[in-house]
């Protein structure tokens, strides 16, 4: 620590400050001398760090049991390559062979719900005459919403696994083709969900579809078939007619109502056709886009091998026939 000098101006407050003041400034009261603090740790406070002196080598560590850890025995492989990824033809199989077994439920069920829509207009028609029976009305209600909610989760369900077999048999005919397929697989999915667009997309991407599997050029516009059209007719129909359905049942009226049920009537009819046709059109485009092929078991019937006739010890050769003269 030192004083400070002589007639020295206050840092604080700027003014000379009169050495026999002292060490403080006589205007602010401030400590003048400067200072400067320098923190050493004494000299035992950190001990010397212990040099390390060396060993002589007695071997490898011994464990009193035998360790756990380690390498495996035996010589050094490399790791497995990852599995290949499964073929979109093999995954359009698969999902093939549940589809065409909900489509044909559904087509079912679909059918039960018309005959049930059927028998509640027939009794709406005998009401007009008389009472009916509290029993057969009942039974009416409760086929309609048996038939109906079952016809709805079914279709769900397969239209789930529609959609996904619709994306997998996308690509599995563009690879087919060696072309890349036109839409993604949102994009179809999309199509087949938003109204209005479901109309036109389903058709193309199975038209696409089909023309991939025939083996028909890449630049050839695709035809659909016969088949196909008529799969398009009846899913644009059955989606136009549930939409009028949907907008009918919000009317009133005795009429409305009966006129209502027949409307549902030739909903379900037209929901059954529509999938049964949808299994026999995935069925179709399955097929096609990898036959199955069949391994024929070749069965040996006889065998022939030519042998060397040997005469015996006591049968005597015949002498060859002398040719006959000219």
């Amino acid at each position: 620590m030192s004083p400070a000098s002589s007639g020295a101006a206050c840092p604080s407050c700027g003014q000379a400050a009169d050495p026999a003041a002292g060490s403080y400034c006589p205007h602010c009261g401030r400590y003048l001398a400067a200072t400067r603090w320098v923190a050493e740790p004494p000299p035992a406070a950190a001990p010397p760090l212990p040099v390390p002196v060396p060993t002589r080598y007695t071997g490898p560590p011994r464990y009193r049991e035998r360790p756990q850890w380690g390498f495996p025995i035996g010589p050094w492989r490399w790791a497995d390559p990852p599995p290949p990824p499964v073929p979109s033809e093999r995954t359009a199989r698969s999902l093939a062979g549940v589809t065409v077994p909900l489509l044909w439920s559904v087509a079912a069920v679909a059918l039960l719900a018309a005959g049930a829509e059927t028998w509640r207009y027939v009794l709406l028609l005998d009401s007009r005459d008389g009472a009916l029976s509290a029993d057969a009305v009942a039974a009416s209600d409760a086929l309609v919403l048996a038939a109906g909610v079952g016809a709805l989760l079914l279709g769900l369900a397969a239209g789930g696994v529609t959609v996904a077999w619709t994306v997998q048999a996308s690509v599995a005919a563009a690879q087919r083709s060696g072309s890349r397929p036109s839409r993604s697989a949102r994009l179809i999915v999309l199509g087949w969900l938003v109204p209005g667009v479901n109309l036109v997309v389903p058709g193309s991407v199975l038209a696409e579809i089909e023309h991939g599997a025939l083996d028909r050029p890449v630049d050839r516009r695709p035809r659909p078939s016969r088949l196909l059209l008529v799969w398009w007719g009846l899913w644009a129909a059955g989606v136009l007619l549930s939409a009028f359905a949907l907008a009918w049942s919000r009317r009133t009226g005795v009429q409305a109502v009966a006129d209502g049920v027949v409307l549902h009537a030739v909903v379900d009819l037209l929901a059954a056709l529509t999938a049964g046709a949808t299994a026999v059109l995935v069925s179709r485009l399955t097929a096609l886009l990898g036959p199955v092929r069949v391994v024929r078991r070749e069965v040996v019937l006889a065998a022939a091998a030519d042998r060397q006739m040997t005469a015996g010890p006591d049968v005597t050769p015949s002498p060859p026939t002398p040719a006959a003269p000219a």
